[in-house]
């Protein structure tokens, strides 16, 4: 076992995978940019090393420098937790160069899963169902016109880099495709060095259904009950849960086998998470793969009792998987608000400045709240809006919708304007309480009604 880990990000991740590290005997090695020389995973950390100033670029995503913080400190291995370096694939070897394990996968894992279009080529080789659409890259806007065609309208423009909502356009007819290939192209050029396209088909009506998997260097593999992350803006996840409230215990074992079956074909290592549409029959589609832990694994831990930071510092060790596909049981449903510093009134707009004032909701059983928040902490505008995430336990979905509602409720963030009011109504919701919402309702239906009540109620 190591017995110091650097972990290569901020914020509540960072927090959270050094709590972990304490409870399993591991000094940990934080990291932080002048901006961030009082922040919270700094003062958990065993030790901290400055590796840059404000921005991004220059501190958590200067490899260089992270890794002669982890050399200089002793430490044997990189946890990486999401966002930053943590699908980068040169990092990955770079630690390896220095003798460094990286908690994770393997960098040509990396490398395959994280271009969108080879990973779909990956899955079909493997039987895995995937989305209707284009067959590995696009040449140019001449070719997309021609697979458009063939699929049918409306589609998918999507960045084979992509992440984080860039490099995406919906296409709903054959005269907009051209600019809308060309200026997605450029996003995602400007945004991951890489323009490559690929196409597919728009899925309506569909949830976003995803599973947790792990495998380790003995050859076992265990995948986790399924997360809904249907409740979405712009492409990105507010809401998730686990389980689906719509999936029976068969649907469950299918999914689950199906993405056994996507992990076990490219070799995985460590834990990652399969995404999935799925359609109003219940048929599952392929989408993308994180190789990394995720936001929301917090509600997979919630309901399963596992720490999953934990399992991925023994299996990078070398270490068997601490438990077997028969020791995964659902216990009840969790569901995690992600609070973020923004004003959902002002078209989300991000929110900074100095935390004035904290109250951190606590008692009772099932609750949980991941956050590197305290009182006088300052929420920069160099890095993503996530302060915290919110999550609830309940022995049914009507339970932990009441549970999450109580936490929104009771927690005080001053100084800053989050999007606590904004969950409070979408929790309301009688969509959302029969557990029907699809990928687009958020947008489509909830928050333009939600805008008006909220223009009528401030006159």
């Amino acid at each position: 076992m190591f017995s110091k880990v650097l972990v290569a990000n901020r914020g509540e991740i960072a927090v959270r995978i050094i709590r972990s590290l304490k409870e399993l005997g591991i000094q940990s090695v934080a990291i932080y940019s002048t901006e961030d020389r009082e922040s919270l995973h700094v003062q958990l950390a065993d030790e901290a090393v400055c590796v840059g100033t404000a921005r991004p670029q220059d501190s958590y995503l200067n490899m260089k420098n992270i890794l002669a913080a982890a050399v200089g400190t002793g430490a044997q291995a990189i946890h990486p937790g999401f966002g930053f370096l943590s699908e980068n694939s040169r990092f990955v070897e770079m630690c390896e160069d220095c003798g460094i394990t990286f908690i994770g996968p393997r960098s040509e894992t990396i490398d395959l899963m994280g271009n969108k279009a080879n990973a779909r080529e990956q899955m079909q080789k493997s039987g895995v169902p995937v989305i209707p659409g284009s067959e590995g890259f696009l040449q140019d806007a001449t070719e997309a016109k021609k697979v458009a065609k063939e699929v049918g309208f409306p589609i998918l423009l999507k960045a084979a880099a992509g992440g984080g909502g860039k490099g995406i356009r919906r296409v709903d007819d054959i005269d907009s495709l051209t600019a809308s290939f060309e200026e997605a192209s450029r996003e995602a050029k400007s945004a991951f060095g890489d323009g490559r396209m690929y196409l597919e088909k728009i899925m309506d009506n569909v949830k976003h259904i995803e599973v947790q998997i792990f495998c380790d260097q003995q050859g076992n593999s265990v995948y986790f009950p399924e997360r809904d992350c249907s409740v979405q803006r712009g492409k990105q996840k507010m809401i998730e849960e686990s389980p689906c409230s719509l999936i029976s215990p068969e649907q469950r074992q299918h999914l689950g086998e199906i993405a056994l079956r996507a992990a076990n074909s490219i070799d995985y290592l460590n834990t990652g998470t399969i995404e999935f549409l799925m359609d109003q029959k219940h048929n599952f589609y392929f989408m993308e793969m994180n190789t990394r832990i995720q936001v929301e694994h917090t509600v997979t831990e919630m309901v399963t009792g596992i720490d999953l930071v934990k399992a991925q510092v023994k299996v990078a060790a070398g270490e068997s998987l601490p438990f077997k596909q028969e020791d995964i049981h659902l216990e009840g449903v969790a569901i995690e608000c992600r609070i973020n510093a923004e004003d959902p009134s002002k078209n989300f707009f991000p929110s900074t400045g100095e935390v004035k004032y904290l109250y951190v909701p606590v008692g009772n059983l099932g609750m949980r709240m991941d956050t590197a928040l305290y009182a006088g902490c300052n929420i920069s505008p160099f890095y993503d809006s996530m302060i915290a995430k919110l999550i609830g336990l309940g022995h049914d979905r009507n339970e932990a919708i009441e549970k999450v509602k109580r936490l929104l409720d009771e927690m005080v963030i001053s100084g800053i304007t989050t999007n606590q009011k904004f969950y409070l109504s979408l929790l309301k919701d009688e969509e959302f309480k029969k557990g029907t919402i699809t990928t687009d309702y958020v947008e489509r239906v909830f928050l333009p009604e939600w805008k008006r009540r909220e223009s009528n109620a401030a006159v």
